[in-house]
C-alpha cells in the first residue's frame, strides 16, 4: 500500500510538522507500506520528494526535510495527485499539517475533491475542531462543561473588550480563535494587559478568545475512531516553574519547558470522567480518525472542563498523542495502521453515499 505523507504547511507550525513527519515515516511499517512524501514549503508550494531525507537539526532533532521538486505537482479533482502530468499511485493520503491551511478543513476539502483516502478528521471535523468559538459552543450545547469565555473581534475597540471581559474577573486568557500550538496565546492578570493580548492574538487570527482563567492541572486524552470512537488513558502536562502556562516556548522550544507525564498520576473517577467527555467532545464536532482532547482539572473543587481539541496532533516520538496511545497497549506502529484503517473504512462508507438522483 502506498501512503503518501503529506507534511510542511504554510502555518506557523511548519518546523513542528517536520519533526512530525519524520516519527510518521519511521513508523510505518516498511513491510506494510511503501512511502511517498510531498512536502509542503513555507509558501505554500507543494514538493514531491524523490526521496526520504531525514536529517538532525540542532535543537529541533530529527527532521523529514523538504527538498525543491523537479516535477510540478497538481491535484485533480477525482483523479488524485499528478507529478509532471502523470497521477501518482496513492492509496492514502497522511497529512501531518499542524494549524492553519493544513487542520482546519482546507486540505481535507482538497482531497476530498482529488478522490484521495485520508487519514484523520474530515472537512467539517477539522474546520470546527480548530474554531475554538464554534467547537465551544458545540460543547455547551451538548451540555458539556467548558470554561466560561468571551469573543473579541478586530472590529471592536478596546472599550469593547472590556467591557465584554469585565464579567469573567481576572486574571484571563487570550489567545486565536483559530491557531494552534499556543501562537499568540498570553495571559492578562488585570486590565491594562487586556487589550496588548487581544491585539497580539490579533495577529494570528480575525477573532479572539477571551477565557476565565482556572487554577486547573492540564490533561490531555487520545482518541480515536470514526463513528464509535475510544479514549485512551489520559495524560497530564505539567508546565516547569519558568513557563507560567504550556506555551510555545515550553512546547517547542525550551527542553526542559514542561513534564509530560502518560498516564496522569490522577484518581479512578476522575480518569474515567475525562475518557467518556474526551468521547462526547469528539462526537459532538464530528472528529474522525484521531484527535487529542485537552482538559482542565480544577485543582480546589475536582471539576473537569474541555479546553480544546486537535485533530492533527503532534507526531513526535515523544508527543503526548502516541504516547498516550502506547500508555493504553497501543504501539505507535500499530497506531499508523489503524489510523488508515478509519481512513480507507470512511472512504469506503462515503463512496456509498448517491449525489445525483
Amino acid at each position: 500500500m502506498t501512503i503518501c505523507v503529506l507534511y510542511g504547511g504554510r502555518s506557523g507550525e511548519h518546523e513542528v510538522s517536520l519533526r512530525s513527519a519524520a516519527s510518521v515515516v519511521k513508523n510505518l511499517d516498511p513491510n506494510k507500506y511503501r512511502v511517498t512524501a510531498v512536502g509542503i514549503d513555507a509558501a505554500g508550494r507543494w514538493h514531491l520528494q524523490e526521496r526520504i531525507s531525514l536529517r538532525s537539526l540542532p535543537g529541533q532533532g530529527e527532521v523529514l526535510a523538504i527538498e525543491e521538486g523537479s516535477r510540478p505537482l497538481s491535484v485533480v479533482p477525482s483523479d488524485g495527485i499528478h507529478a509532471g502530468g502523470r497521477r501518482l499511485e496513492i492509496d492514502c493520503v497522511f497529512p501531518v499539517l499542524h494549524g492553519t491551511f493544513g487542520e482546519d478543513g482546507t486540505v481535507q476539502g482538497l482531497l476530498e475533491i482529488a478522490g484521495l483516502p485520508y487519514v484523520g478528521a474530515g472537512v467539517l471535523g477539522s474546520s470546527v475542531s480548530m474554531d475554538k468559538e464554534a467547537a465551544k459552543r458545540l460543547w455547551r450545547d451538548r451540555g458539556l462543561p467548558v470554561v466560561e469565555f468571551t469573543i473579541a473581534d478586530r472590529q471592536g475597540s478596546e472599550e469593547d473588550w472590556k467591557k465584554a471581559a469585565a464579567p469573567l474577573g481576572w486574571p484571563l486568557f487570550v489567545k486565536p480563535c483559530a491557531a494552534g500550538s499556543s501562537l499568540g496565546a498570553s495571559r492578562a492578570s488585570h486590565e491594562g494587559e487586556l487589550a496588548p493580548a487581544i491585539r497580539d492574538a490579533l495577529r494570528y487570527d480575525t477573532r479572539a478568545l477571551v477565557e476565565k482563567c482556572v487554577d486547573a492541572r492540564e490533561i490531555e486524552c487520545s482518541v480515536i475512531g470514526n463513528s464509535r470512537p475510544r479514549a485512551f488513558l489520559p495524560g497530564e502536562v505539567v508546565p516547569s516553574a519558568g513557563h507560567g502556562f504550556y506555551d510555545y516556548e515550553a512546547k517547542y522550544i525550551d527542553p526542559d519547558g514542561a513534564l509530560l507525564e502518560a498516564p496522569a498520576k490522577i484518581g479512578e473517577d476522575a480518569r474515567d470522567r475525562i475518557m467518556r467527555l474526551a468521547e462526547a467532545a469528539y462526537s459532538a464536532v464530528r472528529c474522525e480518525g484521531m484527535a487529542r482532547v485537552d482538559f482542565f482539572l480544577e485543582r480546589r473543587t475536582g471539576e473537569v472542563l474541555l479546553n480544546e481539541i486537535n485533530t492533527i496532533p503532534g507526531f513526535t516520538s515523544i508527543s503526548m498523542f502516541p504516547r498516550m496511545c502506547e500508555a493504553s497497549g497501543l504501539s505507535y506502529p500499530r497506531l499508523l495502521d489503524t489510523l488508515v484503517e478509519l481512513a480507507l473504512a470512511r472512504h469506503g462508507e462515503k463512496a456509498s453515499v448517491r449525489y445525483l438522483r
